[in-house]
């Protein structure tokens, strides 16, 4: 890669960074490209220079956050898979893998939590895409765990994929809001108990 390209990527990066803190300090109509510009330490043409508006700006990090979540996603089940461990082993890795990214980006995923469900926002298509290759990552894992025998043919695809994205998610926004005192082992160990109880133990 290029040094220019490199340049592009890393004020890419800092305008996200900026971004997604402010915007989640006071939402987004609130928040000006001015004061991206400034958090980020760059003069506002910059910003027009790498997005069109504030609103490309916002979906873009929404996207590029996501993909993010959805490559940790997939790359916890495969390492898992390299190790030797089954489809419900892998489902628990993509749980740690979840909480990690929450961890990390703890903004971000305030963020999305808030826009998902919105239907009024400009977009809303981009977020829709985004968290369909993400719940598609999982149900992958489950119909193999189903293939395998591992899970019961009974089992809802969709409907659990969903079900465990929003688990990891809300109970991730939980811990860091309300429960700080907890570790991440600890929550994840939690949420792994609950995992291999309703979902985990074969098929019936």
């Amino acid at each position: 890669m290029d040094s220019s390209s490199t340049r592009r990527r890393n004020t890419r990066r800092k305008l996200f960074e900026a971004a997604v803190t402010l915007i989640a300090e006071q939402g987004f109509s609130s928040t000006t490209v001015d004061e991206i510009a400034e958090r980020a330490g760059v003069a506002k043409g910059t910003v027009y220079y790498n997005f069109a508006s504030k609103t490309v700006l916002f979906e873009e990090l929404l996207r590029h956050g996501m993909e993010l979540l959805a490559d940790s996603l997939q790359e916890a089940a495969d390492e898992m898979a390299d190790s030797g461990g089954g489809r419900v082993d892998a489902l628990d890795a993509m749980i740690r893998a979840g909480l990690d990214f929450s961890a990390r980006y703890p903004a971000l995923t305030r963020l999305y939590v808030a826009e998902l469900w919105r239907t009024n926002r400009a977009w809303q298509a981009t977020l829709t895409q985004v968290r369909r290759r993400t719940i598609a990552v999982i149900e992958s894992i489950l119909r193999e765990a189903v293939a395998a025998g591992e899970l019961s043919p009974e089992v809802d695809i969709p409907l659990t994929a969903s079900a465990l994205f929003g688990m990891v998610l809300v109970a991730a926004l939980d811990w860091q809001s309300f429960q700080p005192e907890r570790s991440i082992d600890d929550v994840h160990a939690a949420l792994s108990r609950l995992l291999q109880g309703r979902v985990g133990g074969g098929a019936r």
